[in-house]
């Protein structure tokens, strides 16, 4: 029997730019196919740029055909206008995911900094290096924008949320190790 492969878009949601990653997961194995940030600046008008979002994260879906998506949820700021932008950036990104019905899965930046890190509070360059090195991506492939690394550790984020002993099971989460071996009985050895 084939392994089961999965496609898996990460989104770091922004109004000047928005990072993406994408990962196919064979098994238990992920690998890079894709990452790079959609260009926001040269429109002023924040509806052309919601537009902008919309056609390039749809264009991205019809691309690689990702059977999930994984997206950073927006950080409380003391910049109202701001987080609002983000907060709609954010939503035409669903939205693009949810016309082709694909599964929207929420992490809050410090998840996905613990996740990829082990610590919430790391830094982008942290983040991006550990990334390079757990997905063996080459000095020349890695981008400037960081933005580019935070949509990958998203999708980097949600595999490990969803693959592995601890990841969802039989359709309920598992929080820890008891409920894991109650779901399981037929994986555990006495």
């Amino acid at each position: 029997m084939a392994a089961q492969e999965r496609i898996i878009m990460g989104i770091d949601p922004g109004t000047i730019l928005m990072g993406y990653g994408l990962l196919r997961v064979s098994g238990n194995t992920p690998r890079l196919m894709a990452m790079g940030v959609i260009r926001l600046e040269k429109f002023d008008n924040h509806y052309i740029r919601l537009k902008r979002i919309f056609d390039r994260v749809t264009g991205l879906i019809e691309e690689f055909l990702p059977d999930e998506l994984a997206i950073e949820a927006p950080f409380f700021g003391k910049n109202v206008q701001s987080m609002l932008k983000l907060g709609r950036a954010q939503g035409v990104a669903m939205a693009a995911a949810l016309a082709r019905d694909i599964p929207i899965t929420e992490y809050a930046p410090m998840r996905i900094k613990q996740a990829i890190t082990g610590n919430g509070n790391a830094s982008k360059e942290q983040v991006a290096g550990m990334l390079q090195r757990y997905l063996r991506i080459p000095e020349e492939q890695m981008l400037p924008e960081m933005d580019a690394t935070d949509g990958l550790a998203a999708a980097v984020c949600h595999f490990f949320q969803t693959s592995g002993p601890m990841a969802r099971t039989s359709g309920s989460a598992v929080k820890n190790w008891k409920d894991f071996v109650n779901q399981n009985p037929d994986k555990v050895r006495r």
